[in-house]
């Protein structure tokens, strides 16, 4: 009697289970993880911002644009936890749904910098020779520009948008997670899985891509959650230029730019978005340098 055949749902479970050996480094991860302060502060601050940026609709108590002669520069009291500024908007409710843009342009630029740098780092650690020299060339010439000038520059000839801010920031990370990528890579290259894949006649293709590149994603990983920070804090600065978020959508760097005037009379104005952006920068790095400390296999030697 022929043995019964797997199912369709089977073979789809079956292919995305996880191994014995993948589930405990999997653990064996989540332990390490639990254990390090930083990790953990950093993870705990950025949860936060992004429960608050999903739920900021409801947090605020006001619109971010009302406005209220009234109210003009009011200092913080129970109305008005932050008080409000020149033009009696809440600046809370404006701290509150500023988190939106922050994180979708953090977010979204380093998503965008990790599709295209990882892909060229790896391809270029992987193939060496004349294809790494012509990649790398290209990425050093990008990097040779400090970052908010060049996204300064790129904002000139996009336009000062907030779709254009994220298209810019992802091209100035771009070099710097493909110079982490090939990193990781050349140091994979020659690891015996892939001499192993060589042997067996796989394609190029599939081994950068199969073999190789979730073999690189820790490093990758470590970079991306660091320039999420930058991000957030370029967008900030690009913001406080006048060429970020635009009037009257309540972004931190924005509201800072608007606040210096009033340094004196309502320093508030000034001090709880730049608040925002220091906890938003310090979170990200702290879960960046605690994910450095996890993954790092040096560390785990030692312990």
């Amino acid at each position: 009697m022929a043995a019964e055949q797997p199912s369709a749902e089977e073979t789809r479970r079956g292919r995305f289970a996880l191994s014995e050996s993948q589930k405990e480094r999997v653990l064996a991860f989540a332990r390490k993880f639990r254990r390090n302060t930083k990790a953990m502060i950093g993870l705990t601050i950025v949860l936060s911002l992004v429960l608050v940026a999903v739920f900021a609709p409801f947090i605020a108590p006001y619109d971010y644009d009302s406005t209220s002669v009234e109210d003009r520069t009011a200092a913080p009291s129970l109305e008005h936890p932050f008080g409000t500024d020149d033009l009696g908007r809440d600046i809370f409710s404006r701290v509150v749904l500023g988190s939106r843009i922050s994180l979708y342009v953090g977010f979204g630029a380093i998503s965008g910098a990790l599709a295209v740098g990882a892909v060229i780092g790896v391809v270029a650690g992987y193939a060496g020779g004349l294809t790494d020299e012509v990649l790398m060339r290209v990425m050093d010439a990008a990097m040779a520009f400090p970052p908010v000038l060049l996204a300064l520059t790129l904002l000139v000839v996009l336009g000062p948008e907030l779709r254009n801010v994220v298209i810019a920031l992802a091209f100035v990370y771009t070099p710097y997670i493909a110079r982490v990528s090939r990193s990781a890579a050349l140091a994979e290259r020659n690891e015996a899985y892939v001499e192993s894949a060589v042997a067996r006649g796989e394609s190029d293709t599939r081994i950068i891509f199969s073999e190789v590149f979730p073999n690189c994603m820790a490093p990758i990983l470590v970079q991306g959650s660091l320039n999420v920070s930058f991000a957030i804090l370029a967008e900030a600065s690009l913001s406080f230029l006048g060429l970020g978020a635009q009037p009257p959508r309540p972004s931190w760097g924005l509201m800072i730019d608007t606040g210096r005037g009033f340094m004196e009379t309502a320093p508030w104005m000034l001090l709880f978005p730049a608040l925002a952006v220091g906890i938003a920068v310090v979170g990200f790095n702290m879960l960046g340098d605690g994910l450095r400390d996890v993954l790092d296999p040096k560390v785990e030697a030692i312990e």
